[in-house]
């Protein structure tokens, strides 16, 4: 019998693997899909992620990020990391870097797709493999949360926020990650060619979230409600549209609704725990999504390899804690009419207080 089956072979679930083979546990890790997995993110390693990775004996190869500069129509602020650079990085490269750190590991990767599980005695089996606890790494929309009943009521749909990412083949300009901030005027103005459901999408508030990845790629992650496509979402930032015209672009890759409130981390009977997106999720608007899903990977496996897992509630909400407030509070003021506009612009008169916000979130 295993000590523990991962359900998603994601990057969490490939760390969460790894981090639980050094704490000298038996892994496997449950995933239909083969090769590295590609998905919309905006693949900004914040510098606490890149510290992580190197500690677990992984370094992907990337372009390296200096800082955070914010901009809208009229302003341009940096704040530059303190604790070390951030880096730029695909996700299928942090993939691949990660399930060679895993093989290395000892780490079995099964080509299952878990869609049933029971939990019996000591152990949980699943597609005919038994364990003492199953993590559900699933991603946002986990089925194994879905199946242990830990989704609350659904959310209002009128605050959902989605996200679309597409690659630019086009040198970086910068080795900042910029983050271009669109108000309702804004983003009508920018978007004067569309129409119909198309320009009221456009114009809503949004973000986009621009990241060298390598010497001739950037991606590029639009934040904001359903219903328009990349191309329109694009509309609404019009310095930005204008730098990529005549870019080379990929596929769009998209995920959401991106807020998922989660009842616990812990499935009662304690034999079935929650990491990373399928944890619990409030925006991406901070870009912190892999470096608060690599440290609750660290103290779910903690946990597991002590025996203790009913702790990993509580160290989850220690590990997240910070991360969720801040994302939380900063968009609140984003959706605030009032607020919203201001943000950038208050950035800009006040450098000494967003430099230490950016270094608050980023570590």
């Amino acid at each position: 019998m295993l000590d523990v089956l991962i359900v998603g072979g994601g990057p969490i679930g490939l760390a969460t693997a790894c981090y639980a083979a050094r704490a000298g546990l038996t892994v496997a890790v449950a995933e239909p899909r083969t090769g590295p997995i590609d998905k919309a993110c905006g693949e900004g390693l914040m510098p606490p992620a890149v510290a992580a990775l190197r500690a677990l004996g992984v370094d992907p190869p990337g372009r390296q990020l200096r800082g955070i500069r914010y901009r809208d129509t009229g302003h341009s602020v940096d704040a530059e990391f303190r604790s070390g650079p951030g880096r730029g990085v695909r996700r299928t490269t942090l993939h691949e870097a990660l399930a060679k750190r895993a093989e290395s590991a000892g780490v079995v990767v099964l080509p299952e797709r878990v869609t049933e599980f029971r939990q019996s005695g000591g152990c949980v089996e699943a597609s005919g493999i038994a364990a003492r606890y199953l993590v559900a790494a699933d991603g946002l929309h986990s089925p194994v949360r879905r199946a242990c009943g830990l989704d609350p009521a659904p959310a209002p749909a009128r605050n959902a926020r989605y996200g679309l990412r597409r690659h630019f083949q086009t040198a970086p300009w910068t080795d900042f990650v910029e983050v271009y901030w669109s108000d309702r005027a804004a983003g009508a103005s920018g978007a004067s060619g569309a129409t119909g459901a198309a320009a009221t999408v456009a114009s809503a508030p949004s973000e986009a979230y621009v990241t060298p990845v390598d010497d001739g790629l950037v991606g590029v992650a639009i934040l904001g409600p359903p219903g328009a496509s990349f191309s329109d979402r694009l509309a609404a930032f019009p310095e930005l549209r204008e730098r990529l015209a005549g870019a080379e672009a990929g596929p769009v890759r998209g995920a959401g609704p991106l807020r998922q409130a989660v009842r616990r981390r812990v499935a009662p009977g304690g034999r079935i725990l929650l990491v990373g997106d399928a944890s619990g999720y409030v925006d991406a608007l901070t870009g912190e999504g892999i470096s608060v899903g690599l440290a609750q990977a660290r103290v779910l496996a903690a946990c597991l390899a002590a025996g203790r897992p009913g702790d990993y509630e509580r160290q989850w909400r220690r590990v997240s804690r910070r991360s969720n407030v801040l994302t939380a509070a900063l968009l609140a003021a984003r959706r605030n009419p009032v607020l919203g506009p201001r943000v950038v612009p208050a950035a800009g008169a006040l450098p000494a207080v967003f430099g230490g916000a950016v270094r608050l979130i980023t570590g």
